[in-house]
This record gives C-alpha cells, structure tokens and sequence, in this order.
C-alpha cells in the first residue's frame, strides 16, 4: 500500500463542498457497491447530499497536488456513517487516516456496512473490528443486509 504524506489531515467539511462529495460518493459507490441497480443510485443519492451530509460531523482530506477532496467520513455521535475514496485515490491511506482520526479523536468504535461491499468489510476487519449484529434490510427498508461492526 503506498502511504499519503503525514501532513494529510481530516478538516471539517462545509456546505460548499457538499457538490463535490456527492461527486465522491456516486464514483465511490459506483466503483464499491456493485449490487446497487442505477436506480439504487439515484434513489440514494438526493437522500444522501440533501439529508444524511446535513446529519452527520463530515471531514474530508483533500489531494494535496490538486486541492480537490480524496476521502471523506461521516460520523454521528457513536457510529462511522459513511466513509468513502474517490476510486482512483484508493490505496493511498486515505481510508485508514480517517479511520483512525475517528477511533482516536473522536473515540467512535463502531459502524455500518453493508453486507454485500466485501471491500469494506475486509477493510474494517483488518483494522480490528467485528460483526456483532445484522440486520436484513437497510435503514430504507431495502434488501440490502447491513453488518453492525465494533471494534474489537
């Protein structure tokens, strides 16, 4: 895995970025998330730039050539939301930088995954966390299998 730069830190995203991370988000999703129908796609996508950014503490870390955003993480009071790489910024660090700022700043030990993003779920289990709940469906009630995830 080739590693960032250590001067990559998370900073709190504002509204004006909110274009940009649903940019992020459908070429993450659509690079991460293959059980997803276009339909899925776009059912989901005004819920999450209208509704699931404005409820979470979002921090982005951004390209340092090119100023734009790589990564970004969601956080509520107890749980990783969202985390997402722009596709071709994976394997930099980028994930694991927010992940940790988040277990060690913001003492969060747990998060959501969905069942089918098998890339997600060896990068949480790599980083020490567990299944400790499934649910069948997603927070809409759709077919999607959620994993509940602690650390360890």
């Amino acid at each position: 895995m080739k590693e960032i730069q250590n001067q990559a830190q998370p900073e709190r995203a504002a509204q004006q970025d909110y274009d940009e991370l649903i940019e992020l988000w459908d070429a993450s999703v659509r690079s991460s998330h293959h059980f997803l129908t276009e339909e899925d796609i776009q059912y989901y996508k005004p819920l999450i730039r209208n509704n699931y950014f404005q409820a979470v503490r979002l921090y982005v870390i951004r390209d340092k050539e090119n100023g734009q955003i790589a990564a970004f993480m969601g956080l509520s009071d107890e749980l990783i939301e969202m985390l997402f790489v722009h596709p071709d910024q994976q394997g930099k660090g980028y994930g694991k930088i927010l992940l940790e700022y988040a277990c060690q700043k913001e003492n969060i030990r747990k998060v959501d995954v969905n069942e089918q993003n098998g890339q997600a779920l060896h990068f949480y289990r790599n980083r020490g966390f567990e299944v400790i709940a499934r649910d069948e469906t997603d927070a809409q009630g759709k077919p999607f299998p959620i994993l509940h995830m602690q650390l360890k």
